[in-house]
């Protein structure tokens, strides 16, 4: 896999957002072992989460809070409910931030993933934070909040000349991306159809090959739109990831 830096424009920018309060009433499990292994790949497409900065900082949602796969991105601050556990570490006052980057489908162990349930399946380290992990599930209270990311907005260009598909990842600010455009230098702004997680797909036109590429992202939560501009150059090939030489990011 190959990065290449570029430059990015601003096409509208909102101020940052407020967290909102806690919501109560959630539960969390986990999976994975303690190197993590279980948690690569996942229903949001970010393929291996080491390599593509996620790390160990990630969670699958349950049906209630997956959206279809449009929370995919967003980060959710959590802590255990020391008043209804007693596995809660430091009496419930310790809190973990992770990215939504998979799926906990219904009909998973023990249920509780079930609609409408808002439950976390955390990975193993992240659930050690909280609880001790005999504990199996845990009772928590949860928020989303600002995603905090290392560099700009990533874009893998997969697929072939007719199909493009584009992920979209490393996303900062709300994390959930709502809409993505793709433009070449020589064509007006494509929108594009999330085809599954945060891949992002059109039809061609075969026309841009050969183009350096652009991309028009909208988070959801803030509605908040910039644009990268030339991100891709015009030599680029299908399996490259491009990332603009400014680091631009949502905040």
């Amino acid at each position: 896999m190959t990065c290449v830096f570029r430059t990015a424009q601003v096409a509208t920018a909102q101020n940052p957002w407020e967290v909102t309060e806690f919501t109560r009433g959630a539960r969390a499990t986990y999976y994975g072992g303690n190197d993590a292994s279980g948690t690569l790949g996942g229903a949001c497409g970010y393929g291996n989460l080491f390599e593509n900065g996620y790390g160990v900082e990630t969670t699958a949602l349950s049906t209630a809070l997956f959206n279809d796969g449009l929370t995919c991105g967003g980060c959710f601050q959590i802590q255990c409910i020391a008043s209804e556990s007693d596995w809660c570490l430091a009496n419930g006052t310790v809190s973990i931030t992770v990215t939504a980057t998979n799926f906990c489908p219904p009909g998973s162990f023990g249920g509780w993933c079930d609609p409408p349930q808002p439950h976390f399946d955390l990975s193993y380290p992240m659930f050690a934070t909280l609880a001790q992990p005999v504990g199996g599930v845990i009772p928590v209270q949860y928020r989303r909040v600002s995603c905090l990311k290392q560099g700009g907005v990533r874009f893998q260009i997969n697929g072939n000349n007719w199909f493009f598909l584009v992920l979209v990842m490393n996303v900062a600010g709300a994390g959930d991306v709502q809409a993505v455009a793709i433009k070449g230098t020589r064509s007006e702004w494509i929108s594009m159809q999330r085809n599954w997680g945060q891949n992002w797909a059109s039809d061609g036109p075969p026309e841009l090959v050969g183009q350096a590429l652009s991309f028009r992202v909208t988070l959801g939560l803030t509605k908040e739109t910039l644009d990268f501009i030339d991100v891709a150059p015009a030599d680029w090939q299908f399996g490259q990831t491009f990332e603009d030489d400014s680091g631009l990011n949502f905040k």
